[in-house]
Formats: C-alpha cells, structure tokens, sequence
C-alpha cells in the first residue's frame, strides 16, 4: 500500500498544518516514551528507585549533546530541502536529505568513541556522587551503543515529513516506541538488569527506528531518497548551509546541556541527591507537556519553509497565526494544570515522601511563566522554517547561555533562596526570552512578507 502524501501546494494552510501536525503528535507521543518510559519504570525500582533515577538524570546532558548533532543536520537540512521542493528544485532537495544522512552517521560514530573513552570523567563534571555513579555509569556506557541509531532515527525523519509522508514518519517513532515500552519491564524487572535493561531497551528501540527509516528513504515510495551506494558529495556550500540552519536548533540542545550541567552541580551543592532527582522528574514533565505544542510547531515548519520557497507569503502569514495562537491556548491551559495538581505530575515518576515535599513546590516555581514559552516556539520555529539563521540562533544564546545559565549559578545565594535559586532561572528565562524572540520576529518576518507581497501584486499589475 503507498504511503499517503500530504500536497502542500492544495488545501488551506491550516488544515495542512493539522494533517501533518496530528500524525507527528503521536509520533511526538511516542517518541516522549523513548526517553520517559525508562524514568517511569527506574523510579520505581525497590530500595534504589529514587537514586538511580538521579543517576539517570546525570546522563542528560551527554544524551542533550547527541540530540544537538541529530538537529544540527535534521532540523538543519530538512527545512532547506522543503524550500527546494517548494521552488521544483528536486535534485538539489535530494542532495541536502544525502549530504545529512551522511553527516549524521559520520558524527553518530565519533560521539560513541569520545563518549566511552571519557565516560567516567564526564559523569563527575557533570555532578555525579559516589553513590549516583554506580547508576550514571552503566547507562551511559550502553546507551552510547546506539548512538548512530538514535541520530539516523530521529535526524532523517524530519525529511520523510518533509515529503509530506507524516503517517511513515508517525510509524517510525511508533515501532521503537512500542519496542521500548515492550522490553523495559522485561530487563529491569525480569532479568533484573536495572539502569542497565532500561538502557538496553532503549538502543534496541533505536535500532529498529533507523532501519525503519532508512528502508523507506532507499524504497520506491520515497520522493526523494537516500543512494548508499553513490559517493557522498560534499559540496562546502551545501554542507555550510545545512550547518547554519541546524546551528539554531544545535545551539538550543547544547545550551540545554549546559544548563542540565549547571542545575545538577548546583543542586548537589546547595540541596543533595533528592534535588537531582526532583530535577530529572521535573525535566520529565517538561517533556511531556512540551509535546503537544512541539508537535504543532514541527506540523507548521515544512508549510512555512515550501510556502516561503513557494513565495506564498500570505499562506506563511497564515501558519505564523495559526501556530502562535495554538501554543498561547496550550501552555496557558497547562500551567493552570501545574498550579491545580502538581501531584499527580510528580506521581507518574515516583511518589516517596520526601521527594513530593520538595518536588512540589520545585515544580510550581518552574512553571510559573509557561506560557511565555509560547512566544519562544513561535518565533524560533518562523526564523528556523524561514531560513533566518542568525535570528535562530541568537535567540536561542539569548534564552539559554545569557539568562539561564548565569541565574542558575547566582539566584541561589540571592534572600537565601538556595536549590529553589535554580528553579527561579527558568520563569524568568520564558519571560524575558520567550517575549523578546516573539517581538523580534513580529518586527522583522512580519513587514518583510508584507512587503514581498506588496511587489507581487505590483508586478502581477
């Protein structure tokens, strides 16, 4: 059976967004159950849950980094390949998809050899205790198993979307997802391997994912495919601008490493082992909630981009509305879910005493400006469809590295706010970078598509 194709060319703009948006939620779904699944069943490990889900947390930041070479290529390659699509330029499309896939794997390799040669050097930098180690360790050493995996997976599925074909994209986080959530309990439980099956689990999800997609992007049913057995190009122009696209979404994971960086060795100084472990719960439901309107903002970015490259700018303005007004109506709705029952948040991970004493009112002060993160999906997800690469990435410095980081480490010291210091750096973060990221996009995209209208009109007279 073919593959069903979404035409960005025919229908509304926003229905296009919906049709490729509500499969890539659930794959979004799907894909939170890679990394949540293993949380949920590790908390609830007898006697160790607690710490060995710290010991877990510890690891994010090495996992944020792969994450940032996968969007360094995908996020930065598929939306120039929508462009060339919306302009009829295929050949050149199926240069940028080939150029990526080989950059992702080429890197996939490197990062697994520094990974395991500096493991344990890494894990200490990063905050890691003598009692958390014993739990960091092992799951890092095994995850890094996967690494090429996880980055073709989750790197080269951008370009199936980016074809339109969101239902295969869907099927690909789908097949690891159900693999993972299948053989965690399995490891961890049956064999009793601990962080170990949770790791296990995870890489055997991962590859099932990028044999999945490789398949497809190399099959008859691909637009534009993948050539294995043709030398990869290179060309220092294309790889430039696939680079510098990327650079934004790259940026944003390696600021999130930093961050992670910086809120766990904070955190074990000023609160201990339990306040890591509030933060990987915490970082979990962070996870889950930015699902739905990551989602949206994936849905409209291949309609922005083949619009733009369409030069449909009154279609562009139209997604802009669309996705800014969705994001504003969720994360409004959720942060008075936060407010409501921060329990039951908490609860899916671990609901030991003295953790909910200090998770609770953690999680109240971290989400306390949500909604301004609004801004700050709408405006990123406009300069990185449109090909606005400096305006990408220095928002993404902006929110991070100039406001995060630095709160991170002088807010707790600040009226003895101590751990809760760490936890204040990420409303205002939303508020003062969600705000200026929207702003600036309004003030720039804005004019210059009403303009370029304008000259359509004239010439069209």
């Amino acid at each position: 059976m073919r593959a069903k194709q979404v035409d960005f060319s025919k229908g509304s703009v926003t229905q296009n967004i919906i049709r490729v948006a509500a499969p890539m939620l659930v794959a979004q779904i799907l894909n939170l159950m890679y990394n949540i699944v293993d949380r949920i069943y590790i908390g609830r490990i007898p006697g160790e849950g607690l710490l060995a889900l710290g010991g877990v947390g510890l690891c994010f930041p090495f996992i944020s980094l792969i994450t940032a070479f996968t969007n360094l290529y995908g996020a930065g390659g598929a939306p120039l390949c929508s462009i060339e699509r919306g302009r009829g330029n295929q050949e050149e499309a199926g240069e940028i998809m080939n150029t990526s896939f080989y950059l992702l794997v080429i890197t996939g390799v490197i990062l697994t050899i520094l990974g395991s040669i500096f493991c344990r050097p890494i894990l200490i930098l990063f905050g890691a205790s003598g009692a958390s180690l014993p739990y960091a360790m092992p799951y890092m050493r095994i995850y890094l198993m996967g690494t090429v995996f996880a980055m073709v997976a989750l790197g080269m599925n951008p370009f199936i979307n980016s074809q339109g074909f969101a239902n295969v994209g869907m099927t690909t986080i789908f097949l690891g997802a159900v693999t993972n959530i299948v053989l965690d309990p399995i490891f961890i439980f049956v064999f009793h391997l601990g962080v170990r099956g949770a790791a296990l689990a995870t890489i055997c999800s991962q590859i099932l994912s990028a044999v999945f997609v490789v398949r497809f992007l190399t099959g008859k049913r691909a637009e534009l495919r993948i050539s294995l057995k043709r030398k990869p190009s290179f060309g220092k122009r294309r790889v430039l601008d696939i680079v510098g696209l990327g650079s934004a979404s790259f940026v944003m994971q390696c600021t999130n490493s930093l961050v992670q960086i910086a809120c766990n060795r904070m955190l074990g100084a000023f609160g201990g082992d339990v306040y890591i472990s509030t933060m990987t719960i915490i970082n979990s439901v962070r996870q889950i909630l930015d699902t739905p309107v990551l989602a949206i903002a994936d849905g409209a970015s291949p309609i922005l981009s083949y619009n733009y490259g369409a030069k449909r700018y009154d279609n562009v303005k139209k997604a802009i509305r669309f996705i800014t007004l969705s994001a504003l109506v969720y994360t409004g709705a959720t942060w008075v879910l936060i407010l409501l029952f921060p329990e039951m948040f908490i609860g899916i991970f671990n609901n030991d005493d003295s953790l909910l004493t200090v998770a609770v009112p953690a999680l109240h002060i971290y989400f306390f400006a949500f909604i301004f993160q609004a801004l700050q999906y709408s405006g990123q997800t406009v300069f990185k469809s449109l090909n606005k690469k400096k305006q990408a990435i220095f928002f993404s410095l902006l929110r991070k590295v100039v406001i995060v980081a630095p709160l991170t480490f002088f807010l707790p010291y600040v009226g003895n706010l101590g751990a809760n210091g760490v936890f204040v750096a990420e409303p205002v973060s939303n508020f003062l970078g969600g705000s200026a990221c929207f702003l600036a996009m309004i003030l720039t995209v804005m004019p210059e598509l009403g303009g370029r209208r304008k000259e359509q009109r004239e010439r069209t007279d």
